[in-house]
């Protein structure tokens, strides 16, 4: 069986699959859930063994430190797969949900009710235990998957396969449910994202390369984010004590993460107080600034920050800054620049506030707080399988009810039209 012929059988399992699991009760879900979390657990020494063979063909390929750490499956890494199940099957069950139940006045009552989007195909890198997250999400909303994760880690993914596939026979659901692709060949890529037919949804959780690709030369509709290009807007009316602090946590709390600070933005009349303050902190931290003219009039032994600076995520200890004139000034560059992932504003200006919230065009917009709560789980969506910065369907952090869907229904009693 070739690349194309085995995609295809997949691609009509999972459709299968997904009229299946799209019927199933909530208690069914989570008992597969749990069965999954209670298969981990019986079957460590299986997982650091399968791991161990991707850590050792990952070394002799030439993978540096950071793939590797990420690679890895360490008993602490189990220990979180196992408690994100059972966090998820503790999570609301989305499916089968009824709003906006409304009579009209020719007597029929018109409501939404939230269902599963089908056949979600995942492709994503490294870390294993994105299967687990993944195989759950999807679980949980009602979906069948297809998994598709990267070469480097093809024994761990397909030994936490085989719990995932316990726990479905646990719960009487079937395998097809969730399968991960057991084929290497990158032409399986290709494939997934080009079969309408079979697979209704993409998420590609990856650099920037592989979602670009994806978004390129998929036939399916992607739910996807290409970079965090995420702004701190320091406002003249700023109490600086929250503004420091909220700026150094959302650049340093981590480096490379898709809602870490790329660019500050601050008030002319706020930035000799704000940036003397935030340089001893930034270089306590080890970051290295690059700034505008402005910014340099302040800080004169910084880089100098160039237009690439602006549009560049870094996912390292580099932030640019720039200082404006006013608030406009900073929408417009959030707006030109921004990857309408993250953006912030600090002011104790409530009007200004409410303007940001309007004014700038991104998933998240935040009023004196730090880029990095942008996140399903502190967003208490429970977990999420990605980021979406697109307007159709969900944007944002995509959790569960990200991935279903609503479709109208109405009740009536023999009712006509006239």
């Amino acid at each position: 069986m070739n690349v194309e012929e085995y995609m295809v059988k997949l691609g009509q399992q999972a459709r299968r699959a997904a009229r299946l699991i799209a019927r199933a009760d909530s208690g069914q879900k989570n008992q597969a859930l749990l069965a999954m979390a209670a298969a981990l657990d019986a079957n460590r020494p299986a997982l650091i063994e399968a791991n161990a063979k991707d850590l050792a063909a990952g070394a002799a390929n030439g993978l540096d430190a950071a793939m590797l750490d990420r690679l890895e499956l360490k008993p602490a890494t189990i220990d979180g797969m196992i408690e994100g199940l059972k966090q998820v099957a503790a999570l609301p069950d989305p499916v089968g949900g009824i709003t906006d139940m409304n009579y009209l006045p020719s007597g029929i009552q018109v409501g939404k009710m939230r269902v599963p989007l089908g056949v979600i195909g995942i492709i994503y890198e490294s870390r294993p235990n994105v299967t687990v997250e993944a195989a759950s999400l999807c679980l949980k909303s009602g979906n069948a998957t297809i998994l598709r994760g990267g070469s480097e880690a093809i024994h761990s993914n397909q030994a936490v396969a085989a719990c995932i596939a316990q726990g479905l026979e646990a719960a009487g659901l079937p395998a097809e449910t969730v399968q991960v692709v057991e084929t290497t060949d990158r032409a399986a890529v290709g494939q997934l994202i080009t079969m309408p037919e079979y697979v209704d949804v993409i998420v590609p959780r990856g650099g920037k390369g592989l979602i670009e690709r994806i978004s390129r030369d998929a036939k399916v509709t992607v739910i996807k984010h290409l970079d965090g290009i995420c702004h701190v807007y320091i406002d003249a009316q700023a109490d600086m004590s929250k503004a420091v602090n909220i700026a150094l946590n959302a650049k340093t709390h981590r480096y490379g993460t898709c809602n870490t600070m790329e660019t500050l933005l601050v008030h002319e009349a706020a930035a000799a107080e704000a940036l003397a303050e935030l340089a001893v902190g930034f270089a306590t931290a080890g970051v290295e600034l690059r700034g505008c003219e402005k910014t340099r009039e302040h800080l004169p032994t910084i880089n100098a920050a160039t237009e690439e600076d602006w549009s560049t995520e870094y996912l390292a200890p580099i932030l640019s800054i720039k200082v404006v004139a006013d608030m406009d000034e900073a929408i417009s560059h959030i707006n030109a620049y921004g990857s309408h992932h993250t953006d912030a504003i600090v002011t104790e200006n409530y009007t200004l506030s409410r303007r940001f919230l309007r004014e700038v065009d991104s998933s998240s917009v935040m009023i004196n707080a730090s880029t990095r709560f942008a996140d399903g789980f502190e967003y208490g969506l429970g977990a999420e399988i990605g980021i979406s910065t697109d307007k159709i369907h969900a944007r944002g952090p995509v959790g569960l009810e990200g991935l279903t869907s609503q479709k109208y229904v109405v009740l009536g009693d023999g009712h006509v039209r006239k």
